[in-house]
């Protein structure tokens, strides 16, 4: 009986209210002017069908506010379940695109298990949230900077339930539905051990009776009627998480090519007379890029003081093993920043063994002279 359900979670007489966000996140560009992109958007022929706003909730300081828009789609289907006939776009300055899908969901909490594997590595909204990405951008115009197409893209789904039906306590329905919310927030049909269990609901949270957030590195269970905030911090942490993975494909690009011009041997001329000088440059241009969207994703968002969302966030920085990501780039960076001063010694040397060569062929010269007269 792999894949039936326990005697305390096969009660079906439970029923939810809520909807299911599905986030799909990219770096759609090296940075994005959210002013320009703003006054673009508006003057866009599409202007009738998209809604934005630059507002940031009182709850959280983005520096600068991301800019957020609304447009209309045709809905699409999921298995049992539809999408809503409105997405929603959010620019960030450091050149990310977050593509975000409403599924209006109601009916019995087993339902979600279908729900939850036929959005594991949906390819249907995975295109389509693309494509909506390369459109918004191409909008945007000159707005965007360096734009390209970036193969690296983070999703993640966001089950927020409003109501309870009977009325059922955050803490109870937990108690009492922890192998169903186990497997619905890592997409497993299959029975899963405690140990399992365990793991999937060790990152959970409330600030009152009546809410709880549960917190895995696949999806989210949120029981709040007014989550807006949470929901705020685990979208921004889904983009940080893309920015991190994108960022460390990066680094690795830019420490292989950096290995390549260290390792270069060559005494061609203009090698020679340019005393590295272009390497170097190429070096300081990789450390500064990667340097600068690295700083830019960490310090854009401030959560002010707010005790809860601070601990919301450690719950999601440990899930998404965001210290680990951030060590392992700092670690990434002092290695170029280690290849550039090789580089700049390695050019120093060169320069004494030029100047060294230009003495002995000044003092050869002037031996010659002596003998010419």
């Amino acid at each position: 009986m792999g894949s039936s359900l326990g005697a305390a979670d096969s009660d079906r007489s439970l029923l939810l209210n809520g909807v299911c966000y599905v986030l799909f996140a990219y770096d759609a560009a090296r940075s994005i002017d959210l002013d320009a992109a703003e006054r673009r958007i508006h003057e866009a022929t599409q202007r009738q069908t998209i809604q934005h706003k630059r507002r940031a909730p009182s709850y959280l300081e983005y520096q600068p506010p991301p800019l957020r828009l609304s447009q209309e789609i045709q809905p699409i289907k999921i298995g049992e379940y539809s999408s809503h006939r409105m997405v929603d776009l959010v620019l960030y300055d450091f050149g990310a695109v977050s593509v975000i899908y409403r599924i209006p969901i109601q009916g019995p909490l087993a339902a979600l298990l279908a729900l939850s594997e036929d959005l594991y590595d949906n390819e249907i909204l995975l295109t389509e949230s693309r494509v909506r990405g390369e459109q918004i951008i191409s909008a945007v115009g000159d707005a965007a900077i360096n734009v390209h197409t970036a193969s690296v893209v983070e999703d993640y789904v966001i089950f927020r339930i409003a109501a309870l039906d009977p009325p059922t306590s955050p803490e109870a329905f937990c108690a009492s539905h922890a192998r169903d919310i186990a497997r619905i927030l890592r997409a497993e049909r299959q029975s899963l051990s405690t140990q399992e269990i365990d793991d999937a609901l060790s990152a959970r949270t409330s600030f009152g009776t009546d809410d709880l957030t549960i917190i895995d590195w696949n999806a989210a269970l949120l029981v709040d009627r007014e989550g807006d905030d949470v929901q705020a911090v685990l979208e921004f942490a889904n983009v940080e998480l893309l920015e991190m993975r994108y960022l460390d494909q990066k680094l690795d690009r830019a420490l292989s090519e950096a290995y390549e011009t260290l390792s270069k041997r060559s005494w061609s001329l203009p090698r020679f007379l340019g005393y590295y000088s272009t390497d170097l440059r190429r070096v300081a241009e990789l450390q500064v890029d990667n340097a600068l969207l690295f700083e830019g994703v960490n310090n854009t968002l401030k959560l002010l003081g707010d005790q809860y969302l601070a601990r919301v966030y450690r719950l999601v920085n440990r899930r998404f093993h965001l210290a680990e990501w951030d060590s392992s780039i700092i670690r990434k960076l002092q290695t170029l920043e280690s290849i550039y001063e090789k580089i700049a010694d390695q050019a120093s040397t060169r320069r004494l063994e030029i100047l060294e060569w230009v003495i002995i062929l000044l003092i050869a010269f002037s031996i010659l002279l002596e003998f010419i007269h």
